[in-house]
């Protein structure tokens, strides 16, 4: 995500290293280049050239402290700067009411119906609320029978009146249903529309004056940049929509639509969503985006994400388990599913500042980076599992054939979890006191 425009700023920032100050002359010519990357990332003229103003106004005469270089000046600047074109602030959904009422609209493709299942896996998990999914797409054939698939794997109901074509009225009856049997939410997957069809405009309009939303979400496929911002304030103008979801933000997406759809509509993105998996559904902070289109990283995503898989009472049981020594090559299986559980490992180590832009062409597969561990612990006995000590020889030779790996990557493996066992010991089973102390110690030795 925003890979290119992050290596094009950089290279403007580069423009002020080594400058003493900050002047009219080397401020511009860094500023044409700054406003020629937001045009490739497919930022309208109009709004690059007041972004560039703004940063301009705020950058001549600005006291630099001794401290303070002008190039980590501009970058600061440019970073308040982007978080507040993206809307400053994360928005959070409105899901009060008996139900809540959330409609999910927007183009054909975008992405509505994958992203009203992360939706409604989010709310369920996250808030613990009941949900209802009411599938009002009756246009696409697939539609109801994706609805329901994706219901199933989160867990969430999902109403449909088979032979019905009227969106509003299956719509209503949802509602119904969801007020007499206790739902909290009750989110509506609507079928895809272009803003120039006039008939499913109204189709759509009638909708939202039917079931009065609460939340009325437009879905964007942010592979299409400036045209989805467009979009975007054509379906503004019929409905007020009260926030955007951009999509497909694991393509190779250009940015264009993050920067822009705040400025020209006036209404915030609520979340991002990438990939095909429910879990992958993030709130959009724009700040934190703003650091990661700077190569800042996204440190505090990345432990927001670490406590969502985070599971207590194991954790509990691990600390037991360690201060007696008892971490087992089972409890090491677990704990690579729990990392799993955090989503695309590419995407989690480019939140620590300065490895994105190092891992930027390694292609990272989840399944694949796990893939030979897992065979391998699968492939011992209970008893290995437990008493890895156990393992010799003939052992491992067996372990390494029914994995389909070889004896180097089975003595691989136990070395590193000999190695882990140590280090979770040693950072598990002390208190907060002595664990700064053994790292500090770490430190000098380093």
């Amino acid at each position: 995500m925003f890979e290119n425009l992050s290596e094009k700023l950089e290279r403007s920032f580069k423009i002020l290293k080594g400058e003493g100050k900050i002047t009219e002359i080397n401020i511009s010519e860094a500023l044409k280049d700054i406003r020629r990357a937001l045009l490739d990332a497919d930022v309208s003229y109009k709004i690059a050239k007041t972004f560039c103003d703004d940063v301009k106004k705020k950058a001549i005469g600005q006291n630099v402290l001794t401290a303070v270089k002008p190039q980590q000046m501009i970058v600061k600047i440019v970073h308040d700067e982007l978080a507040a074109l993206m809307g400053s602030e994360s928005s959070d959904i409105n899901i009060k009411g008996q139900p809540a009422v959330v409609l999910v609209a927007g183009l054909n493709g975008s992405g509505k119906t994958t992203f009203s299942g992360k939706l409604a896996l989010n709310v369920k998990s996250k808030k613990g609320m009941k949900v209802l999914l009411a599938a009002c797409d009756t246009f696409r054939p697939a539609a109801i029978e994706q609805l329901k698939v994706l219901g199933e794997q989160v867990g969430v109901p999902v109403y449909t009146e088979e032979g019905v074509k009227d969106p509003v009225q299956i719509a209503q009856n949802a509602i119904k249903k969801a007020k007499a049997e206790g739902y909290s939410v009750v989110i509506v997957d609507t079928a895809g529309r272009l803003a120039v069809d006039q008939e499913l405009m109204d189709e759509i309009s009638a909708l939202h004056s039917a079931v009065k939303p609460t939340e009325t979400l437009f879905v964007v496929d942010a592979m299409t940049g400036q045209d989805a911002v467009e979009t975007a304030k054509a379906f503004n103008e019929r409905l007020d929509f009260d926030g955007v979801v951009l999509t497909k933000m694991d393509g190779d997406t250009r940015g264009g639509a993050a920067l822009s759809i705040k400025a020209v509509t006036g209404k915030p993105i609520k979340f991002i969503s990438s990939g095909e998996k429910m879990e992958a559904l993030d709130v959009f902070h724009p700040a934190r985006i703003a650091d990661r289109i700077l190569g800042m990283g996204d440190v505090v995503s990345l432990v927001e994400k670490a406590q969502e898989a985070y599971d207590e009472k194991e954790a509990r049981e691990l600390k037991k388990k360690l201060a007696k020594d008892q971490f087992t090559l089972m409890d090491f299986y677990n704990q690579i599913q729990q990392v799993k559980k955090m989503g695309d490992i590419k995407e989690l180590a480019g939140m620590i500042p300065g490895v994105g832009k190092a891992i930027k062409d390694v292609d990272i597969d989840n399944d694949k980076a796990f893939k030979g561990i897992e065979a391998i612990i699968m492939s011992m006995t209970p008893a290995e599992r437990e008493h890895p000590e156990i393992i010799n020889g003939s052992r491992r030779k067996r372990i390494a054939d029914g994995s389909g790996t070889n004896l180097q990557e089975v003595n691989k493996l136990l070395k590193q979890f000999e190695g882990t066992r140590k280090a979770m010991k040693q950072f598990m089973g002390v208190g907060k006191g002595d664990m700064m102390r053994n790292m500090m110690r770490g430190g000098m030795r380093r």
